[in-house]
């Protein structure tokens, strides 16, 4: 099969298109044919090892997958022994160990249904961005109706779901983007936005019940002004920080914190599984959430979509069509 293999850390220079042999799915898994594979800031990170903390579970010295890709959407080929959640021909997502290829293995407990009412390309780019969106909304920041939200890096892949499932819930959004990109947050169900481009969060004196923090970059002492006394903040991007541990010195520092004040200081990483996975596509054909995807490219593109991710030319999520 051909596939997006990488044998170094590094950019996207080390990426090759090649022919490999097919994999065989083992106990618990599923071999799924590809349609289509979304592409995250995640698959930045993994491909160039960077911060370094994830090379302790993805390879001290060379990724310990080989072939690039977690999103996948596709068509079961064939199942392992004990499968009993898909069935050959059936339409699903999840996560694999490398999806950029014609052939993924995945197993069973990172599979679901496929969205009836949407495209393979538009499905592949839900799993790992929409499944953070949700935890971090529904878990971690315990939304309801009424409450007053702010999403940090509402443009990007997981803001795009966070803004539209806390709307879902009944939350007053309000999205931080570029300027450029205001008119996609409003349209995702965001009642304001706030261009950081031109001004900080808080400026007016605004106050948050729930404050998601996708963009990594901002002091948590500005982050806390802008929360209400008893308000939740959850950080759940990584970006900023040093080559070493990247921006997880801000998540460490909110939970050394949130026991000895009145607000709650969290953070998370998502639990990839079928419940979730199910809920999400529920919520895609119910007309509550809508893939967020910007563009397709080919196979053959790996590397242009990944550069265009990671300069900020995305709106949403891309994904690969194979």
């Amino acid at each position: 099969m051909r596939a997006v293999i990488q044998h170094r850390y590094g950019g996207t220079e080390t990426l090759e298109v090649a022919e490999i042999d097919d994999p065989t799915p083992g106990p618990g898994e599923a071999l799924v044919r590809v349609r289509a594979a979304g592409v995250d800031r995640g698959t930045w990170h993994l491909m160039t090892g960077q911060p370094y903390a994830v090379r302790l579970m993805f390879g001290l010295r060379r990724p310990k997958f080989p072939v690039a890709g977690r999103d996948v959407a596709g068509v079961v080929e064939a199942v392992g022994a004990d499968v009993t959640a898909v069935a050959v021909g059936d339409e699903v997502i999840g996560t694999a160990d490398g999806s950029f290829a014609e052939l993924a293995v995945v197993p069973e407990k990172r599979l679901a249904p496929k969205p009836a009412n949407v495209s393979f390309a538009e499905a592949a780019a839900l799993p790992v961005s929409g499944v953070t969106a949700l935890q971090a909304v529904r878990d971690a920041g315990r939304v309801r109706a009424g409450d007053r939200v702010l999403v940090i890096g509402a443009s990007g892949g997981v803001g795009s779901y966070a803004v539209q499932i806390a709307a879902s819930y009944g939350a007053e959004v309000t999205g931080v983007a570029s300027g450029a990109k205001a008119d996609l947050v409003r349209d995702l169900g965001a009642a304001h936005v706030v261009d950081y481009t031109r001004e900080e969060i808080g400026a007016h004196g605004e106050r948050y019940d729930v404050i998601i923090d996708l963009g990594g970059r901002r002091p948590l002492r500005v982050l806390r002004r802008c929360l209400t006394p008893r308000g939740t903040l959850v950080i759940a991007g990584g970006e900023g920080g040093d080559r070493w541990l990247g921006g997880v010195h801000r998540q460490l520092a909110a939970l050394a914190l949130s026991p000895f004040t009145g607000q709650r200081l969290t953070s998370m990483l998502a639990s990839e599984n079928t419940a979730d996975y199910a809920e999400l596509a529920g919520l895609v054909e119910r007309g509550a959430v809508r893939s967020s995807l910007d563009r397709t490219y080919a196979l053959d593109d790996a590397a242009a979509a990944i550069d265009d991710l990671a300069a900020g030319h995305v709106r949403g999520k891309v994904a690969l069509t194979v």
